[in-house]
């Protein structure tokens, strides 16, 4: 797998996409490329801010359709050799555009040629742009790309679409724009056991609260236990418990379905396929478990439709 390094770290001269390439769309992918079609001039290299700067300078959350080290598998195909993460904090927000590449790009990375896309800003106060890359990289000898907003029938190609398309539970618009499915994971934990007592054992899992996950309801997924190839049939809860203590803070619950393994402790991978009704108040524990047992019905068929 290809190294996730610091700027100190990286191997260099560099041919580097810069970017956050969130999600890794088709737009994503053409400013890449770019660094990848001529690695005679520097190692193939993504460089991205972590954390986000909207995160250091206004306090924003911004959750990630790929962490790190999940697009560590997804960057290695398309031909770069290390991603690198250039730490944001406060003293980087004060460098002004030319300070940024002089120091950064033409420093430290020693870059050799650039990819952007056409709206990408950088330097204090966003005051940078492609024209002031341009200028400031092609002075010193250092060709620069610069990709032009990809767009379909639709609109601007953005990590926004997929993010709007998964909060609604629209797997199937997320997957066309990632060109991928959309998949998560998490630590099985140590749940109440109420699952089991109703016929329904669910493996309760931890995800990274960095993670960008669909919105609430109960999905048809596939998961995959560990590091094993075979994905497995399961339905998904994502949400509050409305029905056993509405005041419990949301949760992923994953049963898989015609099997009994003991998950605890073990790392679930899940792709969710479709999302089969929403969030629901049951008059009891008896009504829940007669609708969990027609969610089963409905995601068995759904997976089985999909595989065949």
């Amino acid at each position: 797998m290809i190294p996730l390094c610091s700027p100190e770290e990286a191997r260099m001269p560099t041919a580097l996409a810069l970017g956050s390439f969130d999600g890794l769309h088709a737009g994503h992918r053409r400013v890449i490329e770019a660094v990848c079609q001529q690695p005679a001039s520097g190692i193939p290299t993504v460089v991205s801010f972590w954390p986000h700067p909207r995160e250091v300078l206004h306090g924003e959350t911004r959750l990630r359709l790929d962490l790190p080290d999940e697009k560590l598998h997804l960057l290695e195909p398309l031909g770069i050799r290390q991603l690198v993460l250039v730490p944001f904090d406060r003293q980087l927000a004060q460098f002004s555009a030319a300070e940024f590449v002089d120091q950064i790009l033409l420093g430290t990375l020693q870059a050799r040629h650039i990819a952007i896309g056409a709206n990408f800003r950088f330097g204090r106060g966003r005051e940078g742009g492609a024209d002031t890359l341009r200028n400031l990289a092609e002075a010193a000898g250092v060709m620069v790309s610069v990709l032009p907003i990809l767009e379909d029938s639709v609109g601007r190609m953005s990590s926004s679409r997929i993010r709007e398309a998964l909060a609604e539970g629209d797997l199937k618009t997320a997957s066309d724009l990632l060109q991928r499915p959309y998949r998560f994971q998490g630590e099985v934990v140590q749940g109440r056991g109420l699952g089991r007592q109703l016929g329904w054992p669910t493996a309760n899992l931890q995800v990274d609260g960095r993670k960008f996950l669909p919105g609430l309801g109960v999905y048809a997924a596939w998961a995959w236990v560990d590091n094993e190839t075979f994905a497995l049939p399961a339905v998904m809860n994502l949400g509050p418990q409305p029905t056993v203590d509405p005041a419990l803070p949301s949760a992923v619950e994953v049963h898989l379905l015609d099997t009994n393994r003991e998950l605890v402790g073990r790392t679930l991978r899940i792709e969710p396929l479709e999302r089969l009704r929403g969030q629901k108040r049951f008059s009891g524990l008896e009504e829940l478990s007669a609708q969990i047992s027609r969610d089963a019905q409905q995601a068995r068929e759904r997976l089985q439709d999909s595989a065949g």
